[in-house]
């Protein structure tokens, strides 16, 4: 039994049998996605429906992104959201237009039964974008953080490394967690498109939404396996670019 963590997906259905074969992935595994199934390729219903079918074969953990709480409301309230729409939710609402009021509530209650975040056994959290509070993510005030935040990895690149976790200067709400595994930012901002650590976080949105590919990871020896650059399953399509 082994535990894997998935990167932000966004539409890119073809991504997700290419990495879980390369991963070698068993009925026994468990698999933790980080958020953002949806908006950005064309295919994102289609993902929903194929990752509820996923999770009736083996252990599923999902975390909700931003993209996936405006989706959500969307699909509640029949509005989509501008700052939505232009940022993928255009293609999202496209992927809909076949699928019928039943399933499209049954999305619904998919998307509501999704996580805030996950700590495993092992203390490892698993959030899409990080949180604030210097007491723990159970403490954290503003719960959209949870969704939306990047200064958690942006201070963990800024720490660097080489801080040690002993060190004065070590960031208090890092030190809660062994380790932590985030999406949100993609890696590909930093022109990297593999998975990026600093410090006890691990960064595994390499841009499958943009010009990179889709990522999963074993979180205990980390190593990690890439669908082909997504856009290429995608040719005739911009993806969020």
């Amino acid at each position: 039994m082994k535990t894997f963590v998935i990167g932000d997906i966004h539409g890119g259905l073809k991504a997700i049998p290419q990495v879980l074969k390369k991963a070698n992935i068993s009925p026994e595994d468990t698999l933790i996605f980080l958020g953002d199934y949806v908006d950005g390729w064309s295919e994102s219903a289609q993902v929903i429906q194929f990752l509820i079918e996923l999770a009736k074969k083996q252990p599923c953990i999902f975390i909700k992104g931003n993209h996936d709480i405006w989706c959500e409301d969307w699909l509640k309230t029949g509005e989509g959201d501008p700052i939505w729409l232009a940022h993928g939710g255009e293609a999202t609402r496209k992927s809909y237009e076949s699928f019928s009021d039943v399933q499209k509530q049954e999305h619904v209650a998919f998307f509501q039964q999704m996580k805030l975040y996950y700590i495993d056994t092992k203390n490892r959290l698993f959030i899409h974008a990080g949180f604030t509070s210097m007491h723990g993510v159970e403490k954290e005030t503003f719960k959209l953080n949870y969704h939306f935040d990047r200064t958690l990895w942006e201070m963990a690149l800024t720490m660097n490394q080489r801080i040690e976790k002993d060190s004065k200067l070590y960031p208090e709400r890092l030190t809660h967690y062994s380790e932590i595994y985030i999406g949100h930012t993609p890696t590909t901002k930093y022109n990297c498109l593999e998975p990026m650590n600093a410090i006890n976080v691990w960064n595994i949105d390499t841009g499958a939404a943009f010009t990179g590919s889709l990522t999963i990871m074993d979180v205990d020896t980390k190593e990690f396996w890439q669908s082909n650059r997504v856009k290429s399953l995608y040719p005739n399509e911009r993806g969020r670019n």
